[in-house]
């Protein structure tokens, strides 16, 4: 019988160095070859909750998601997905997650219907259950209409929802979202941000990564606070807040690192 205290998702340790180029020196006026972008990193989510990274740009709240999805491997530590390794384990990984970013470009000659169909069968859906799935997220995003449309011709906000029902088109138990509503509208927002509730409630593990602390307090049930590639505070978010807002509460931390007076 599983364990409703046993972490669904478990960080330990994790540390990843990427090599910088010259323009990336310049970029970020450092003579120093080498960028860590994520420094020891551990933390642990669990069935039902939304847990969510916030840091600023750059604090390293993408690569760590990368890491969990497998995407680059870890220089140091590992993590572990419904008990199975990043590093080990991969493939196995990869099968009970979703993972959506908005740098995911889906090809644009291929249609919603096409793209929906031909992920399902990578991810060995049955035809009968890929069937009565698309039945159901097209309609409920409203895809239908435009599931014979080429993706190029569709609207920004259309392929974020077309992106995301095929993050998910095998029913993953953990999903994986970096800066979910980013660039979209305030109605795509909203359609995405109570779908993420509604994934809540049927017990799926979900991660977010965003830099707006609204939509933390709107949607976590944990978050952890990353800087400079370190977890700075972790925990739920009442807990973590004691009685300020988020927002107040992460720039008394920000500024404090810094030896800052807010």
């Amino acid at each position: 019988m599983e364990d409703i205290f046993e972490p669904i998702v478990k960080a330990e340790n994790l540390k990843k160095t990427f090599a910088l180029s010259r323009k990336q020196q310049r970029v970020e006026k450092t003579q120093l070859t080498h960028k860590v972008a994520v420094n020891g990193l551990s933390f642990s989510a669990y069935r039902g909750e939304i847990y969510g990274l916030l840091g600023p740009n750059g604090a390293g709240k993408t690569t760590t998601l990368r890491i969990l999805s497998t995407l680059i491997r870890p220089d140091e530590g590992d993590a572990y997905l419904m008990g199975h390794s990043v590093r080990k384990e991969p493939q196995k990984v990869r099968d009970c997650i979703g993972f959506l970013t908005s740098e995911l470009k889906l090809e644009g000659f291929f249609t919603p219907d096409y793209l929906f169909d031909f992920f399902g069968a990578m991810h060995g859906v049955e035809k009968e259950v890929l069937a009565e799935r698309k039945r159901e997220l097209f309609s409920r995003f409203g895809i239908d209409a435009f599931s014979q449309v080429r993706v190029r011709d569709l609207s920004t906000g259309m392929k974020q929802k077309v992106s995301l029902v095929i993050s998910i088109v095998h029913d993953p138990d953990v999903v994986i979202f970096d800066e979910p509503t980013n660039g979209l509208d305030v109605l795509t927002a909203k359609v995405v941000t109570d779908f993420l509730v509604e994934l809540k409630r049927m017990g799926k593990s979900i991660l977010l990564s965003t830099h707006i602390f609204s939509l933390v307090e709107k949607l976590c049930d944990r978050v952890g606070i990353i800087i400079d590639g370190k977890m700075i505070e972790d925990g739920p978010l009442a807990d973590l807040c004691g009685g300020k807002s988020l927002e107040d509460k992460f720039f008394e931390i920000y500024y404090g690192l810094r030896g800052e007076v807010v």
